[in-house]
């Protein structure tokens, strides 16, 4: 019985120091993690010291990610939150007896290190900051402006974590339409977000409003048709064509009826009734 009881005790002390290890290894990664509004190289402060005006300087976060300020000199700054930087020089004009009981503030200027850039399809790509700790995907696309009315409806979000690269795909109006906003991602300093072109389909021959526009998923013939205005008085469902590209790039001409799903870069043609 008391063997048992042994084995018993020496699997939880195992399970216990597992537990432990693991825990400390997050407690690590928590203590090491780098704050969501920490300093880097490129941001603009402003230093200002209470009763100090003469001390007031406003600096650009440099490659080293240090900043100079008066009698100190200079001061490393990357990593480190706006309070930190300001616990930090007033320190050392404390311990410099510079300054008795300097009271420091620090204000972000320009954040020129967290940025994310969002390219393609929206009214304004860019680099755009990121604003706090909880920055969404939707976030950053309305600063850029919002997608355009040519914009795809799924957006790739360009993400590197942990020394890998990910390619994200969101659609956007399913993510709206489940309710499960869990897919409006967090955005990190350095992600690239790429909104494309949304897939289009073209239209020629009788119908009312012949050219070129945006596709539906799993859209039908017969709501190309609609789209295009539907037939003139000549036109016919009849004989109705798409040229589509074969999978070696070559067109190919299909027949096709109502209920035909349509797809990228279709060339619908109506023909004209001879009766």
């Amino acid at each position: 019985m008391y063997r048992y009881l042994d084995i018993a005790l020496a699997g939880a002390k195992r399970v216990l120091g597992a537990a432990l290890f693991l825990a400390g290894i997050l407690f690590a990664a928590m203590a090491f993690a780098e704050p969501p509004d920490a300093l880097g190289a490129g941001d603009s402060v402003r230093v200002t010291v209470l009763q100090n005006p003469d001390l007031t300087t406003e600096t650009r976060v440099s490659e080293r990610g240090t900043i100079l300020f008066p009698l100190i000199g200079e001061v490393r700054v990357a990593g480190l939150t706006p309070e930190e930087v300001a616990a930090r020089i007033a320190a050392r004009l404390r311990g410099g007896k510079l300054v008795l009981e300097p009271q420091v503030s620090v204000r972000v200027l320009e954040v020129r290190s967290r940025l994310v850039s969002v390219l393609g399809q929206v009214a304004r790509p860019g680099l755009y900051p990121l604003d706090g700790a909880d920055t969404r995907l939707t976030d950053v696309l309305a600063l850029a402006g919002g997608v355009t009315s040519d914009g795809a409806d799924t957006v790739t979000v360009v993400a590197t974590r942990d020394g890998r690269t990910r390619h994200i795909e969101v659609n956007l109006p399913a993510m709206y339409r489940s309710g499960n906003l869990s897919r409006d991602l967090r955005v990190h300093r350095g992600d690239s977000i790429y909104v494309p072109r949304a897939s289009v389909f073209y239209i020629y021959g009788e119908v009312q409003n012949p050219g070129a526009y945006r596709l539906a998923p799993e859209m039908t013939v017969m709501q190309a048709l609609s789209a295009g205005g539907g037939l003139t008085l000549r036109g016919t469902e009849r004989g109705l064509r798409i040229e589509r590209a074969a999978a070696d790039g070559n067109p190919r001409t299909i027949d096709a009826h109502l209920g035909t799903r349509v797809e990228p870069n279709d060339v619908i043609r109506v023909a004209e009734s001879w009766f």
